[in-house]
């Protein structure tokens, strides 16, 4: 791209970033180094330079997992002018260490409050918002279509609808959950989802930034109800020995009916043998009508650090992020949801309901292994593995993870 720089960084920390020094040039640190989200990227970088030639635009580019590595470092040392990151308790540190500008300006000067609603809670910290929410997915039960209609079952929308449906799928030889827990993290989703339909997003938020114990009697509670679904023997037999994509095959076969999974996991099945006509997609039931239904969608951002030399550019450049029309070409390229509720309805009808229950939702949490230091994560994901196997062992569990809270979180 002739009309703005960009450079192609290493996957190293510490490594030296362009910074801005001019006003009018405008220095951008990407975690978006594959090929597919780099076009998308650079797409929207053009756009952006079109609407604003007298702004020079710098781009870093730099791989996920480089970048993580790196962030605190280039935010601390040589910041640039914006930089992207994580929604939610990911996003707290770097807002507590006052590395993030406050950008409530932006959201109430573009209605940012309307458009990207769903998201405004896990932007938000002390009233504040720190940042704009850009690309989502979203998490949710896929179900065999086919199935539910050979035994007369209708898509459960409670708590009580999706046991019953479990009760008849086991009654007619078919496992209800497939799931694969040897990599741990899907079982983070299973806890999220417990949790914020028993107990709500800001308890959710509470304990997963350690404010709660996990020996609270309302966690307790969360496992009460998972229960529920484990003890009857509702997940597929020796899941801790299987990774998510070898829990695949039993819904593929029929032998099991429903996976709580992210959107990812479509290509996966669809490239097993099951046809659009099969897969269909569920919201994770109410619990208790009386809490708003919040979901789980991990969120990219992108923020003005505090240390930013063009703060004036960088401001106009989150609010061209935030239009409808940029998330949703963006999100076109990178195959995920824009956040603007305005934004164009997927044409996949899939991606179509998951835009739908996210532009809806009440807040978003962002997975366990996001919203909790990685300590915890471990920790935390091994005992739902265990509680998934071993139910009986809940109160030793929840002893052993408050231990971890305590050291994690001191």
């Amino acid at each position: 791209m002739s009309s703005f720089k960009s450079a192609l960084i290493g996957a190293v920390a510490g490594v030296a970033f362009a910074s801005s020094a001019l006003a009018g040039e405008l220095v951008i640190n990407l975690d978006q180094g594959d090929p597919a989200p780099k076009k998308a990227f650079e797409e929207m970088i053009a756009g952006f330079k079109a609407e604003n030639p007298d702004v020079e635009v710098i781009v870093n580019f730099m791989d996920k997992e480089g970048y993580k590595t790196s962030i605190r470092n280039f935010l601390t040392a040589d910041a640039p002018d914006l930089a992207t990151w994580y929604a939610g308790n990911r996003m707290a540190p770097f807002v507590e260490a006052g590395l993030f500008e406050d950008v409530t300006d932006v959201w109430e000067e573009h209605g940012l409050n309307e458009t990207l609603s769903s998201a405004a809670a896990s932007m938000t910290i002390d009233g504040k918002k720190w940042g704009v929410p850009f690309t989502y997915y979203q998490w949710g039960i896929y179900y065999r279509k086919d199935i539910f209609a050979d035994l007369g079952i209708e898509t459960p929308e409670t708590w009580e609808e999706l046991l019953a449906a479990s009760a008849k799928l086991k009654e007619n030889g078919i496992t209800p959950f497939t799931i694969g827990t040897k990599a741990l993290w899907p079982t983070g989703g299973w806890f999220d989802y417990m949790n914020l339909r028993v107990n709500g997003y800001e308890f959710h938020m509470d304990l997963t930034s350690g404010k709660v114990p996990y020996t609270d009697e309302r966690v307790r509670a969360t496992f009460d109800k998972w229960a529920e679904l484990v003890e009857p023997g509702y997940f597929i037999d020796n899941h801790a020995a299987l990774d998510w994509q070898d829990a695949v095959p039993p819904l593929v076969q029929g032998k099991a009916a429903m996976y709580l999974m992210g959107n990812f996991a479509v290509d996966v099945f669809k490239s097993g043998g099951l046809s659009e006509d099969q897969i269909g997609y569920m919201q994770f039931p109410v619990i208790d009508p009386s809490i708003p239904m919040a979901e789980e969608a991990p969120t990219d951002t992108i923020h003005i650090p505090s240390g930013a030399k063009n703060k004036e550019d960088a401001r106009k450049f989150l609010a061209y992020m935030a239009r409808a029309d940029v998330q949703t070409k963006l999100n076109e390229t990178l195959g995920q949801l824009p956040v603007n509720s305005k934004a164009t309805r997927p044409a996949d009808p899939i991606l179509a309901q998951g835009f739908n229950v996210l532009s809806e939702a009440y807040a978003l949490a962002q997975f366990y292994d996001r919203d909790v230091p990685a300590q915890m994560a471990k920790a935390g994901m091994e005992g739902f593995q265990e509680f998934m196997v071993k139910p009986e062992r809940v109160d030793r569990i929840l002893k052993r993870l408050d231990k971890v809270r305590e050291r994690v979180y001191d």
